[in-house]
């Protein structure tokens, strides 16, 4: 038997290519001959530049830059191998991402996208002809002001004094200066993968969706609402464009840099070879943190069951959790989806245990599945 193994990380806990490590485990244990090919996807967010660079022989350019909330980290950003133009891949989450934020300081009213503008800066830095910004696993709600800011934006409140950083303080914006941007954006390409379903306001603006997951209470929520909507006041027409609401509203503020938003996988799986492999699989198995209604709305499973179907190809997908509406992924292409939690844990533990809760998972559901071809 022949696997495809395509799974995204875990946030938090385990990047992709340690996802599809420990489901090959589980493979193995339950059919010791099988063939596994393993293709870890990312989808912009965390590991993604470690991955294209793997990917393309490429190089991680290590980064000082300022944290999500304020305080220095060390980032980085990937150079990519490979014919074409000389390109940067800049992970946002490397630089503001929900992992940099401690739990006690999750507040995206405060935190900011300032050190991303600093990596997008040192990568201009190198005489990059792209720059390739993934989004996804943000920390932060600022509508991109922080970058635009690290890359020589002004945004001005009504004394025409510089507004701080973070979400909330967008209400206080009144005006944007672009004229000290960087000049050297002017000759550089820059895309930003992302995922179209996000937009910035409205009732599924990024705030409401989630603003909740960063730590945002009810009335912060409403309160980062409203700054987003001063704020995409003055960016122009970006309230409901497809990936404007990316990370935070890290797509929208950029677009202001003329940057172009484009879907995250058809700019991420251009440098891996799934569709060529997905042909000589068995069976496909997928696997993300959640399985639930939003996951057929760009999340990775969702793509990969899409792409399978397009072979024939029956689709399983791992999950941490399984969430409301999870159903909707049976119309979609995924044909069965389990949870790899068998048995009650701590959040903490399953976090820390999540290998060999996925080794364990697979196995289980694929002595499954050999019953179930035993009786045909």
């Amino acid at each position: 038997m022949r696997f495809l193994v395509a799974p995204s990380g875990f946030k938090e806990s385990l990047d992709a290519c340690a996802v599809a490590d420990a489901i090959a485990a589980g493979i193995h244990r339950a059919v010791p001959g099988a063939v596994v090919d393993k293709v870890p996807l990312v989808d912009g967010g965390e590991g993604s530049a470690k991955a294209l660079a793997e990917a393309t022989g490429g190089m991680i350019v290590p980064t000082l830059v300022t944290g999500p909330i304020g305080e220095p980290v060390l980032s980085h950003f990937a150079l990519l191998g490979g014919p074409g133009p000389r390109t940067a891949v800049v992970e946002m989450a490397a630089a503001a991402g929900l992992r940099l934020v401690p739990k006690e300081h999750r507040d995206p009213a405060t935190t900011t996208t300032y050190g991303v503008g600093e990596l997008i800066s040192a990568a201009l830095d190198l005489g990059v002809d792209r720059v390739l910004v993934g989004c996804g696993d943000s920390g932060t709600s600022d509508g991109g002001a922080g970058a635009l800011q690290a890359l020589g934006a002004r945004v001005l409140d009504v004394h025409g004094r510089e507004i701080g950083r973070g979400g909330a303080a967008l209400a206080d914006a009144r005006s944007l200066d672009l004229s000290e941007v960087d000049p050297r954006l002017d000759k550089v390409e820059i895309t930003v993968a992302c995922n179209p379903h996000n937009v910035l306001c409205g009732e599924r603006g990024v705030a409401r969706v989630f603003g909740p997951q960063k730590g945002a209470t009810p009335s912060q929520v409403e309160q980062l609402s409203r700054a987003l909507d001063n704020w995409a006041g003055l960016l122009g027409d970006v309230r409901t464009i497809p990936g404007g609401g990316a990370s935070g509203g890290l797509g929208a503020g950029l677009y202001a840099l003329s940057a172009t938003l484009v879907p995250r996988f058809d700019v991420i799986l251009e440098h891996s070879d799934l569709d060529a492999r997905l042909p000589h699989a068995d069976l496909v198995i997928t696997a993300e943190g959640a399985i639930d209604g939003q996951t057929p709305h760009g999340k990775v499973p969702a793509e990969v069951a899409r792409r399978a179907k397009k072979h024939g190809k029956p689709v399983i997908a791992l999950a941490g959790t399984i969430g409301a509406g999870a159903r909707a992924n049976h119309d979609i292409g995924i044909d069965a989806y389990t949870s790899i939690i068998a048995a009650p844990v701590e959040l903490d533990t399953a976090i820390a245990t999540a290998a060999e809760l996925l080794t364990d998972a697979t196995e289980r559901t694929l002595r499954l599945v050999l019953v179930g071809a035993a009786l045909t």
